[in-house]
């Protein structure tokens, strides 16, 4: 077996193969289900999986608004912002935030499981998250998968 002939084969954007797929968050634990899409997002199910680009699919969540978290998490975790100025920092329950926008809790999540820099950036944009089944990505024949069946 002649071992210098294997090659290394690096993805780059030419070559990945994205799809679209649909998850739907309806009780569905929130850490659970955006650890798992995070993985789809950034390409780690792939066999063809390369750190530096982005081979993930496009992936779409419904029923954003029926995701459930554990224990007290919605009364006692807050979300801090801060505008800058003295004096302008906020915070806000994941309570109140999922009767104002349900979508930003999935976000957030998503988001702090993805890399920060400019390819975390990337792979954010390839999410699409939605309140109730209807999401206008119908054109684009996304499959519908079972978050429990991806390891």
């Amino acid at each position: 077996m002649d071992t210098l002939s294997y090659k290394t084969v690096s993805a780059n954007k030419n070559t990945v193969q994205k799809e679209w797929v649909v998850v739907d968050a309806t009780d569905q634990i929130l850490g659970r289900l955006a650890a798992r899409v995070a993985m789809i997002l950034r390409g780690k199910h792939k066999a063809s999986f390369t750190p530096h680009v982005d081979c993930g699919d496009n992936v779409i969540i419904i029923n954003a608004e029926k995701v459930k978290l554990t224990g007290l998490k919605a009364q006692q975790r807050e979300y801090i912002r801060h505008s800058g100025y003295p004096g302008g920092q906020k915070s806000e329950t994941v309570e109140s935030l999922m009767n104002r926008r349900p979508t930003a809790v999935v976000e957030r999540s998503i988001k702090g499981m993805l890399p920060k820099n400019r390819l975390g950036s990337e792979l954010f944009r390839n999410l699409h998250v939605f309140v109730g089944e209807k999401h206008p990505h119908e054109a684009q024949q996304p499959k519908k998968i079972d978050l429990n069946t991806i390891k």
